[in-house]
């Protein structure tokens, strides 16, 4: 039937990397225990900074440091895909940092790494919290889509959740689930979290997967939670309010393709008006 356990972990991430992790450890154990063969965890999740400048202490190379030696460690571990949220890499910036995804196979491998695309300059409440990642955090360039066995898998980041050319982009490279690690502020996740996530996978039939971060974090920063696991019909197949924990669901691609066969909304495009 080619049938998949996925898991969204949502966390309440600290300034403590070791805590961070060994919390995300006990999640991805609970997730593992009961079938999920695909996680997500949050953005920010080793590392939810007092300042986005202290990123740069724990920043990372690419493919090295304990951050990534963590979700290698994991993933083979369980025999897992693990799509390891966020966490900062090293940039050519000496004063800013990638917000970085990175995926795992079950062998430990990682097998892919996508750097936030869109950056998150945003007064939620103007003179009281205001945004301004792009201060410390360069860019990505890349839209990354690779195989998995559970189906063509996208990566997106938080607000990139904003902007659906990225997603109708990773759809025309294949996607069929799309993972969206995220830290949304409570305003803005009462009142556009859902519908962004529901219209994403509409648009282009694909699952989405939404790991988020959650509650009142030491950095004095609060987060909306509500992870969610949405089908490409646009069905909520799980959600998590405001604690931490894990959901999960099945998902299918037999009925993603008869999806796509029935409604071709793809071959419909008439991009040239």
């Amino acid at each position: 039937m080619n049938r998949t356990k996925i898991a969204a972990l949502q966390m309440t991430s600290g300034t403590q990397v070791k805590a961070n992790l060994t919390a995300a450890a006990e999640l991805i154990e609970q997730a593992c225990a009961q079938g999920a063969r695909l996680l997500v965890l949050p953005e920010n999740f080793a590392l939810m900074a007092h300042a986005d400048a202290d990123k740069l202490s724990a920043a990372e190379p690419q493919g090295s440091g304990p951050i990534q030696e963590f979700l290698a460690n994991q993933a083979a571990k369980h025999k897992i895909w693990l799509v390891g949220g966020t966490l900062p890499l090293a940039s050519p910036e000496p004063h800013k940092t990638y917000n970085a995804c990175t995926v795992y196979n079950e062998k430990g491998d990682q097998v892919a790494c996508y750097k936030k695309i869109h950056l998150f300059d945003a007064q939620v409440k103007p003179g009281v919290e205001v945004y301004e990642e792009s201060n410390t955090v360069c860019p990505g360039q890349d839209i990354v889509v690779l195989d998995s066995p559970f189906g063509r898998l996208g990566l997106a980041i938080c607000y990139d959740l904003r902007f659906p050319e990225l997603f109708r982009a990773m759809a025309t490279q294949g996607a069929e689930l799309i993972a969206v690690p995220t830290a949304f502020t409570v305003k803005t996740g009462q009142a556009h979290w859902e519908v962004l996530m529901r219209a994403r996978a509409i648009e282009n039939f694909c699952y989405l997967i939404g790991a988020c971060q959650t509650g009142a974090h030491e950095n004095g920063r609060k987060t909306f939670g509500h992870s969610l696991l949405i089908d490409p019909w646009g069905t909520v197949l799980a959600s998590l309010p405001s604690q931490t924990g894990v959901i999960e669901a099945e998902i299918s691609l037999d009925y993603l393709k008869q999806l796509r066969t029935d409604f071709p909304v793809h071959q419909h495009r008439r991009l040239g008006l």
